[in-house]
């Protein structure tokens, strides 16, 4: 089964060093998901939410990027995006099973 992840929180580092670090963090954990990663996905800037009522900025908490990955389940999906190690710094993962079509 296909999951996008959706990850919200987090800010860009604010020196090249800490960049540097920060996308470490990032390139190692996708390297730890092996053959389950189909694609890195990247990362976004903020957007705008289109309604009927018009286009506004995008509340507090914007995407800040995605990913997908495949697991057996929901569960298994789930486990992955807690593995991640700014999970444990407050960012936040969004997991949505992606519908064969």
């Amino acid at each position: 089964m296909k999951f996008l992840f959706v990850y919200y929180g987090g800010m860009m580092a604010a020196t090249p060093a800490e960049q540097k670090k920060s996308m470490q963090v990032w390139t190692d954990w996708f390297g730890k998901l092996g053959k389950s990663l189909v694609d890195m996905g990247a990362p976004t800037k903020p957007g705008k939410l289109v309604t009927k009522d018009g286009i506004k900025a995008i509340g507090e908490t914007p995407v800040a990027g995605w990913s997908v990955v495949m697991a057996d389940d929901m569960d298994a999906a789930v486990k992955i995006a807690k593995s991640h190690p700014d999970v444990a710094k407050g960012m936040k993962v969004a997991v949505y099973e992606v519908l064969p079509m």
